[in-house]
């Protein structure tokens, strides 16, 4: 694919991401962007990833910006330690697509890129380099202050737990196992990759969700992350995967939030629930749910059903405070759950305390956007209801962001091109899974059928 620009970032095939077109995104964002102190610098696990980082690190010095070089880290971490110096970032990952592209993810002082930012940067491509030279230095504990901040507040809350993490090639691992073992947790490190492994935390194969029913045996969850280490994936001890947007809800509540802002293509259980004042729907993308939480304030949280959490306040722990942190997080739904479980007895006795809402994400890969927004326009256009009826009767379509279609059988379908791959994704919601599933499969077999 072409290299594509947007609040997620910069992303493409590594082949395509050539120095000249990443030392150009580096200057248009430090020349258009606020940097304050300067640029921080962290990577993931790609092959790749090194040298573009070296990239990034020369054409911001040569802009004569002071680099910090943070070497391999998790994107929060990386995120949380350059607000923290109110200094800009940017990390070099492709988060969760194969390994043959990769990306950049840009921070200002405040936290993630805005839809304005995103249009200086595009704004500001084809600035000749300015030649000039300024220091680089490397910190290295950046990723274990990230780590260490939820001891301070919940001390040993998950003493004698026994937590598998599956480790694959997430630069969070260590970090996260550092994290548990503080907690008190005793944690078995599972399938370590030394290759690259793409993980969707919102679309996991058929074949890892077996890997982890064999591995459960013995465990009270398994956790791991994306590759960039901003998305959570958490399973019971069965096995059995939460999804993204019930571990926000689990989150939300554990935390005492009273406004909670998602995605519209999280599911409504956090609407059933009955604990927050006010649930804010936003289209797909962290920088409008983060619009939405600034403009809110207040004991404000955000998720996506991809798992990241957003901490809008300064929450407190039984044990210490736990500072507000406003990007996209894996590890406080991770350690959240994992408290609500041993409260609860297990995972699944937790998650069973939600509402009875259950959703199903898959993706059709190899879709360029082109194709996925033709085939929306013309359902939106009239063809939506002879599309969706082999699947049911539409009560109601919400088209914040793609066709989320509403089913008088309680079921939900929504449709909606990637933001950042070429992907057409399909969500399905229902009361049971059983149902959830027959709707995936009706659903997607209608899109692989329009999409062929």
């Amino acid at each position: 694919m072409a290299p594509k620009f947007g609040t997620s970032g910069l992303r493409g095939l590594v082949t395509e991401l050539t120095p000249d077109l990443v030392g150009d995104y580096t200057r248009a964002f430090v020349s258009s962007c606020p940097v304050g102190s300067g640029l921080w610098v962290g990577r993931d696990l790609r092959a790749s990833s090194p040298a573009l980082a070296e990239v990034v690190i020369a054409a911001a010095r040569g802009e004569g910006l002071a680099v910090t070089d943070c070497g391999a880290l998790p994107t929060p971490a990386l995120a949380m330690a350059a607000m923290e110096a109110g200094a800009a970032a940017v990390m070099v990952t492709g988060s969760h697509i194969p390994a043959d592209r990769n990306g950049l993810k840009f921070y200002v002082p405040g936290g993630e890129i805005t839809k304005a930012d995103e249009g200086a940067i595009l704004g500001a491509l084809g600035r000749a380099p300015s030649g000039l030279a300024a220091p680089r230095r490397a910190v290295m504990s950046a990723g274990g202050e990230w780590a260490a901040r939820y001891r301070g507040a919940f001390g040993r809350a998950l003493e004698g737990m026994s937590i598998g993490l599956w480790a694959h090639s997430a630069v969070s691992a260590g970090f996260i196992v550092s994290c548990l073992e503080s907690l008190g947790a005793r944690v078995a490190v599972l399938g370590p990759s030394d290759v690259f492994v793409p993980v969707d935390t919102e679309a996991v194969p058929g074949a890892v969700r077996g890997q982890f029913a064999a591995w459960a045996a013995g465990l009270d969850a398994i956790v791991s992350t994306d590759g960039d280490g901003d998305r959570p994936l958490v399973a019971d001890a069965r096995g059995e995967i939460v999804p993204g947007d019930v571990l926000g809800q689990i989150t939300a509540a554990l935390l005492g939030a009273e406004v909670v802002v998602t995605t519209v293509s999280a599911n409504s259980g956090v609407d059933l629930s009955g604990r927050f004042a006010r649930v804010l729907r936003t289209r797909i993308g962290s920088p409008y749910v983060i619009a939405a939480m600034e403009a809110a304030g207040g004991r404000v949280v955000g998720y996506e059903p991809n798992g990241g959490f957003l901490l809008g306040f300064d929450a407190q722990g039984p044990m210490g405070p736990l500072p507000r942190l406003m990007t996209r997080d894996s590890l406080l739904p991770i350690v959240a759950a994992l408290i609500e479980a041993r409260r609860a007895g297990s995972l699944a006795a937790r998650v069973a305390e939600e509402p009875a809402r259950f959703t199903v994400t898959d993706r059709l890969e190899g879709i360029e956007t082109a194709r996925s927004q033709a085939l929306l326009a013309r359902l939106a256009a009239g063809e939506l209801e002879a599309f969706l009826a082999p699947i049911g009767e539409i009560a109601s379509v919400d088209a914040t962001d793609g066709l989320r279609a509403s089913l008088r059988s309680g079921g939900v379908v929504h449709l909606r091109p990637s933001g950042n791959a070429p992907e057409f994704r399909v969500y399905a919601e229902a009361e049971t899974p059983q149902a959830a599933q027959d709707i995936m499969a009706r659903a997607f077999a209608q899109v692989r059928a329009a999409l062929a």
